[in-house]
């Protein structure tokens, strides 16, 4: 019976060591850390660019879903996060009509701090992770100036080109 119980607990010990949790995702050149914790955010909305053939979703920190869902994203609050995660897009081998996400490209994030950020004239902190490795996307921390050259037509919707979808019967 002990070297039963040896044997499981050898096992055991050796499974666990199996399953040492991944490597930490390095952050982003201007510091801004991964937020591993992003897939169990909520859905914010959805976009297909039809221009790159790629599907998004859009999704939020509670702090970022509450003030979707309220309407309040003209400016939207200090410490919301909004995530997009974008995959190439790609016909639904058993549903020819459908467009589903294929290859997994970026996941980029926007954190809104209105004073951390405010030298840059977005109050916003910007960060990206490329490919299944999620590497740190740019060289330095002026990547960022890319992100806001993207997002200048939008700077009067607070910088952001997501439009929540409405949830009818959602309650916050």
């Amino acid at each position: 019976m002990k070297r039963r119980i040896l044997l499981i607990s050898i096992t055991i010990l050796s499974y666990s060591s199996v399953r040492a949790e991944p490597p930490a995702v390095p952050p982003a050149p201007n510091g801004i850390e991964f937020p591993a914790d992003y897939p169990n955010w909520r859905v914010i909305s959805v976009s297909h660019r039809v221009d790159h053939h790629s599907l998004r979703a859009i999704l939020g920190n509670d702090i970022a879903v509450e003030a979707a869902r309220k309407g309040q994203t003209n400016p939207w609050p200090d410490g919301a996060v909004l995530g997009k995660v974008v995959w190439k897009e790609t016909e639904k081998p058993t549903w020819k009509t459908a467009i589903v996400p294929d290859q997994f490209i970026h996941a980029e994030f926007m954190f809104r701090d209105s004073k951390k950020w405010a030298a840059n004239g977005t109050g916003w902190g910007w960060a990206r992770w490329v490919g299944n490795e999620q590497k740190p996307y740019g060289q330095d921390a002026g990547f960022s100036q890319e992100c806001i050259g993207c997002h200048t037509p939008v700077k009067d919707n607070n910088w952001v080109f997501t439009s929540p979808a409405v949830f009818p019967g959602a309650v916050e």
